[in-house]
């Protein structure tokens, strides 16, 4: 016990795989929120409902609930480093579909190759999260999960700033008229024929970019010596992981409380734009809150690693469910501006919640487990293909009682919240318990 305090949080023979592996964060990160936007920009462009458009998030977090389970077994049949040359490969692959996408028009063409690009971010998200636990003591294994979490939203934030400042700038289709209505619908179908393929090309090409990072990325790992710190599955068999996993009840409903959390965040950072816009705020500019958002996400991020030093991780993680679901109430409720400013503030306590959800559900997991609980952690990610949808769905209706339906339809990452708050309480309990 005495040795605890003194166990380091990375230790020196793993500080070079622990920044290439936490470079991958920021890869992730850039893919998730460059797409977030683009639902309400293929809204417009494709003239989609917002149900309809949503399947971008369907489809993107559809390929982290295929491909999380095979990218697990494929790991404990090889190692981490093969998953993430397999993940890095798959990702490059789906953004240089975007080209054929881009040239045939087609939505669901874009909705496939997103797809397959989250394919390879299962296997990223599935490998390089437990083998960041694993550089080190389990001690220290959430707070080093958290740091090198904290440089996800830095990708994030870059794929926003190429949303606000190169994308949706440049939308002819986001063109208003002086009383702030999108004018697009109102072209010949000539016209909107010619803005589509302007704007489909403009959505393409930071896809293809960043689809050229990744190759580079794919090029320096793969000459890269990596620390075998895995177990890859010998001596337990996956039907006995499973019951290992069944029966470790913090596991259970930390998978649980994941699925919820992933659908929050995306609902949160996919409609601020529709939140806005019902506001008469046009994308460009909407997106600049997304961006205020991140940026709070981010400095909230290193604030509540420093934090976890001082305060159980279980219960700081339950007081910032509660100030999120608290600031959720305000975007339902206030019809305005002040509204959005609650809106983009949840994002400060959503900051945490991945890697420490993620960090406790497997604190108590076998390293021979690690592999397989941590696939079903990243195919929680599903939360994020199946709830969108539904909120799309209640914007659709225009009107709930009397809020403007964009309002009412956060009452889905407001229950969200309280599933993760209740979460933290009982992980809290059975550790003070225990």
């Amino acid at each position: 016990m005495k040795n605890t305090p003194k166990s380091a949080l990375i230790e020196h023979r793993y500080l070079l795989p622990f920044i290439l592996i936490t470079s991958l964060f920021a890869l992730w990160g850039f893919a998730n929120d460059i797409t977030n936007p683009m639902v309400a920009a293929f809204q417009t462009i494709m003239e989609l409902s917002a149900t309809k458009a949503s399947m971008v998030q369907f489809a993107f977090y559809g390929g982290y609930a295929t491909m999380a389970i095979p990218a697990a077994l494929f790991i404990r049949r090889y190692s981490y480093k093969s998953g993430i040359l397999l993940g890095l490969a798959l990702y490059a692959t789906g953004a240089f579909l975007f080209i054929p996408a881009a040239i045939y028009e087609e939505f669901t063409f874009f909705c496939l190759s997103l797809y397959i690009l989250t394919f390879g971010l299962a296997f990223l998200e599935t490998t390089a999260n437990p083998f960041i636990l694993s550089l080190g003591s389990k001690e220290t294994s959430t707070r080093r999960l958290n740091l090198a979490q904290a440089f996800n939203p830095m990708g994030s934030l870059s794929g926003m700033a190429v949303a606000s400042l190169i994308v949706l700038p440049n939308l002819l289709s986001d063109k208003r008229n002086e009383a702030g209505e999108t004018i697009f619908y109102t072209l010949s179908e000539a016209e909107k024929a010619s803005i589509r393929a302007h704007d489909l090309a403009v959505i393409r090409d930071p896809y293809v970019a960043i689809g050229l990072v990744v190759v580079a990325v794919f090029i320096i790992i793969a000459l890269t010596k990596m620390p075998n710190t895995s177990s890859t599955g010998i001596h337990v068999k996956a039907s006995q992981t499973l019951k290992n996993l069944w029966n470790n009840h913090i596991y259970c409903e930390g998978v649980i409380a994941q699925i919820f959390y992933v659908a929050v965040q995306i609902m949160t950072w996919t409609f601020i734009i529709q939140y806005a816009d019902n506001l008469g705020i046009n994308k460009a500019t909407a997106q600049n809150y997304n961006i205020l958002a991140m940026g709070m996400f981010l400095t909230s991020r290193f604030i509540s690693t420093f934090l976890m030093r001082y305060v159980n991780g279980s219960l700081l993680l339950a007081i910032f469910g509660c100030c999120a679901g608290a600031c959720t109430l305000g975007a339902i409720l206030i019809v305005g501006h002040a509204g959005l400013i609650c809106l983009v503030a949840v994002s400060i306590f959503m900051s945490l919640m991945f890697p420490t959800i993620y960090g406790l559900a497997l604190e108590n997991v076998s390293t021979e487990d690690s592999t397989l609980g941590a696939a079903f952690l990243v195919m929680a990610i599903v939360g994020g293909a199946l709830m969108p949808p539904l909120q799309g769905s209640i914007i659709d209706l225009g009107q709930v009682a009397w809020l403007p339906a964009v309002n009412a339809s956060f009452i889905l990452p407001f229950t969200c919240f309280v599933i993760i708050t209740i979460y933290g309480l009982r992980v809290y309990r059975s550790k003070k318990n225990g």
